[in-house]
């Protein structure tokens, strides 16, 4: 994959702050000084079934602008930005794209939403602002993990994702910052709460698929086994089984099984039902969180530190 060398060797401009205090952001480049060539990135286009050369910068534009409203707090949207840079570039150093001859693509199943149509000036200058920055961890680039609502608490990456490595030192269980009102009050109550219900044939074929062929009846025990420091849902009880929350989630389908930090489950009338709280996998920065801070006055830099445990951000 081809990135510009110029910008992978660049030196790290780190912008830690004394005594623990908020790390601020970098200072801009000074007027007259030689600024330096973003990466070009060779994108597969979804849409357009093409791969097309772009900056990074650009790119990353049009990922704010499908990961995040166009309207939302600016010191909000640069957080988004800061997180939708640092998860590229994480990408290009341990990942290819299924797509031939593209680094990344627009497909939000191999990378990041992306809404090249949504971008507006002030997309644009959360962009701009934020020119270059990304988390780092250790000196490397960490897992940029983000979602829609904590549901109040974010949660460790072996529990909100089902993480079968060590858990990374940068995740942390933190409160999720949500307000508890916007301008756009039914996104948030839709994020906030939610309930569902599945065929048990549905079921079982997803439990199947996990490696847990399962036949379901209404007098099956269901039941929520270990939990995170959350509250939610590590494991679910079938029967006699135990499956991970996380993957049952993604078998199911995560826009209707929303989350794991689980209300009640039951099985009736030939259904599994559920409801609980919070949108997405719980780990990293919560995008409703992000606006909540905003809201009240911190920096995009406060607030990916927030979520993240001893980040620095800094120029890549």
């Amino acid at each position: 994959m081809k990135i510009l060398s110029i910008a992978l060797c660049a030196l790290l401009l780190c912008t830690s702050c004394a005594s623990g205090s908020a790390q601020t952001a970098p200072s801009p480049t000074p007027e007259g000084a030689q600024v330096r060539a973003d990466p070009t990135l060779r994108v597969y286009v979804v849409d357009e079934k093409v791969v097309r050369e772009m900056d990074m910068e650009t790119y990353v534009e049009g990922v704010l602008a499908g990961e995040m409203k166009n309207d939302w707090p600016m010191e909000a949207l640069k957080a988004q930005a800061i997180l939708a840079r640092t998860f590229v570039l994480k990408f290009l150093e341990d990942k290819r794209s299924k797509y031939p001859d593209a680094d990344i693509s627009t497909d939000i199943e191999e990378a990041q939403a992306y809404d090249a149509s949504a971008v507006n000036d002030r997309i644009r200058q959360a962009v701009s602002e934020t020119r270059g920055l990304v988390l780092k961890s250790g000196g490397a680039l960490p897992y940029a993990w983000f979602h829609a609502h904590s549901g109040g608490q974010t949660d460790l990456a072996t529990v909100g994702l089902g993480w079968d490595k060590a858990e990374p030192a940068y995740t942390h269980s933190v409160s999720g910052m949500e307000p508890s009102s916007a301008d756009d009050q039914q996104a948030l109550r839709d994020a906030q709460n939610w309930a569902c219900s599945f065929p048990l044939e549905e079921v079982e074929s997803a439990l199947a698929k996990l490696g847990k062929p399962i036949t379901l009846t209404d007098s099956t025990r269901v039941a929520i086994g270990e939990k995170g420091e959350s509250g939610r849902a590590q494991t679910l009880i079938f029967g006699d089984e135990s499956v991970s929350a996380a993957d049952l989630r993604i078998a199911l389908g995560s826009t209707k099984m929303r989350s794991t930090l689980l209300n009640t489950l039951s099985l009736q009338n030939s259904q599994l039902h559920m409801s609980g709280r919070g949108y997405g996998h719980g780990v990293g920065m919560s995008q409703w969180g992000a606006y909540g801070m905003a809201q009240q006055g911190k920096t995009a830099v406060e607030i990916v530190r927030h979520y993240f445990r001893g980040v620095t951000v800094e120029r890549y």
